[in-house]
């Protein structure tokens, strides 16, 4: 089972970046997928979440919401990150991770409540 994310890069304040996270070894479209980012010095934090396939919500970090939308290409096994209006305080490195199910009462920006994970990838943002 491996997880893949890609797009990082460096970028000015404004700029857009589009994340994706794609997936072997598992069917992705059975996970939900979470984005999280952790920057130098910093706890990871939950960015963003496609839930499971049946229910299909998204969920997104309050500092976040309206510059970052989440997608899903089942056809790709492909999970995209927008980024719009890229800020300083978005640069981190940005992981992508799978569940197949949340714990009761649980929080889908709990780190772990995720199985696998993906290797990083770096997001820089000069002002």
């Amino acid at each position: 089972v491996q997880l893949q994310a890609s797009g990082g890069g460096s970028v000015q304040t404004g700029s857009s970046l589009r994340l994706s996270c794609s997936g072997s070894g598992f069917t992705l479209n059975d996970y939900a997928i979470g984005w999280f980012r952790q920057a130098p010095g910093k706890q990871r934090e939950g960015v963003s979440c496609f839930s499971l396939p049946d229910d299909s919500s998204t969920y997104y970090a309050e500092s976040v919401r309206g510059r970052f939308t989440i997608s899903r290409d089942n056809g790709e096994r492909t999970v995209y990150l927008q980024m719009n209006d890229l800020k300083p305080e978005d640069a981190a490195v940005y992981f992508c991770a799978a569940t197949k199910i949340f714990s009761y009462g649980s929080s889908w920006k709990n780190p772990i409540e995720y199985e696998y994970w993906g290797k990083g990838t770096l997001v820089t943002v000069s002002s």
